[in-house]
């Protein structure tokens, strides 16, 4: 389909690489490329553009945060969800600094991978249940300290709201749910404030929240 995600698997076990691409290209997403390390993910990546990498972290030559940063740097509309055998806080926070879209530990089923996937290009972030917590509490901790910034304006009334239940971590179809909106038009809310601010991904929009005071339990 033309109009179907366009994905690269970066894994240096050739059975889990082979498997993780045949789950998605049945699932109906185009798998335009498959490396085996960092450096043939670097270059794979800017030949094939995909829109979004799956992506060990233990990789050979550079590791996943270095390609995350990587791939970001060049193209910074693209998504990267980490499918990693870690579920070490340390990794999981590397790789959420680095500009990481999701966490996925090879646990996750086929199921979980494939709706990752969906999400992640949508936009959304995703993570293995129990990490979401840890990496807004690191973001929060972040914030603390920092110098207090300048109120933003330019946001709607209705984009706030939307800004501040990302920053709590609620996916869109929540966010959706809570608000009475479709999850088509919460996803163009995002996208709005994103460009308003001059952000690429979610993760950039909960960090500025958070610095913000936006994601605090006492936010009406």
């Amino acid at each position: 389909m033309s109009d179907a995600v366009r994905v690269m698997v970066v894994d240096d076990h050739p059975m889990w690489r082979d498997a993780v691409e045949r789950d998605l290209a049945e699932a109906g997403f185009d798998v335009v490329a498959v490396a085996a390390d960092g450096h043939q993910a670097i270059a794979r990546f800017r030949a094939a553009r995909p829109q979004v990498v799956v992506l060990d972290l233990q990789i050979p030559g550079p590791g996943g945060v270095e390609v995350t940063a990587d791939v970001l740097g060049h193209d910074p509309s693209a998504r990267v969800l980490i499918l990693s055998a870690s579920g070490e806080h340390s990794d999981v926070l590397e790789a959420m600094k680095a500009g990481a879209t999701g966490y996925l530990v090879k646990s996750a089923s086929r199921a979980d991978l494939i709706e990752a996937v969906r999400r992640v290009a949508a936009g959304d972030s995703v993570f293995t249940p129990g990490l979401a917590g840890l990496v807004l509490g690191e973001f929060r901790k972040m914030a603390e300290g920092g110098p207090e910034p300048e109120p933003d304006n330019e946001l709607t009334p209705r984009e706030t709201e939307i800004l501040k239940m990302v920053a709590k971590g609620l996916s869109y179809r929540q966010i959706a749910d809570q608000l009475v909106l479709s999850h088509r038009t919460v996803q163009n809310h995002v996208q709005n404030t994103l460009r308003k601010l001059q952000m690429h991904n979610r993760v950039e929009l909960t960090r500025y929240a958070l610095e913000r005071g936006l994601g605090s339990d006492d936010d009406a």
